[in-house]
């Protein structure tokens, strides 16, 4: 892996830089509307960031946690991990990885037990690899099929 470094968006320039990655990873490269990508749920998550050596924005993933993850986990002791996104040109170095080990991290800090998700298919192994397992019935999200996944937390 190239030196990354992620950590919890706790500046507006950091906050700006993970819409960024977002943009150009879903809105841009996936083709979801930007009225859908950004949503209230925004204001309340845990963001983190990856950075590569010269501070360039590489990927960027969100948790969310009490009120706002039971309407998608069904219980509070779990929470949802979303929005994940690595730049195209950062993919196959390990950014992925960092990034929800990060978002796990922040997650047992919490006192969660697991963390669910909802993976695009084409995405599946990668979150089996990381221990995550697929459940329920395939949907659609923003035109894109998806599944639930869990992990539990140690």
């Amino acid at each position: 892996m190239t030196s990354v470094s992620v950590r919890v968006a706790s500046s507006e320039a950091d906050l700006a830089a993970c819409y960024a990655v977002r943009t150009d990873v879903f809105v841009v490269e996936q083709s979801v509307p930007e009225s859908i990508e950004y949503d209230t749920y925004d204001a309340v998550a845990v963001h983190v960031l990856a950075v590569g050596p010269d501070g360039e924005a590489l990927g960027t993933g969100r948790l969310l946690h009490g009120p706002e993850a039971l309407a998608k986990t069904g219980s509070p002791e779990v929470g949802s991990l979303g929005r994940l996104a690595v730049r195209k040109s950062a993919r196959g170095l390990g950014v992925g990885v960092a990034l929800v080990r990060a978002i796990e991290a922040e997650a047992a800090g919490l006192g969660l037990t697991a963390v669910d998700l909802g993976a695009q298919t084409h995405a599946l192994g990668f979150y089996e690899r990381l221990g995550y397992v697929a459940y329920g019935p395939e949907f659609q999200d923003a035109g894109i099929p998806h599944r639930s996944m869990r992990r539990p937390l140690a």
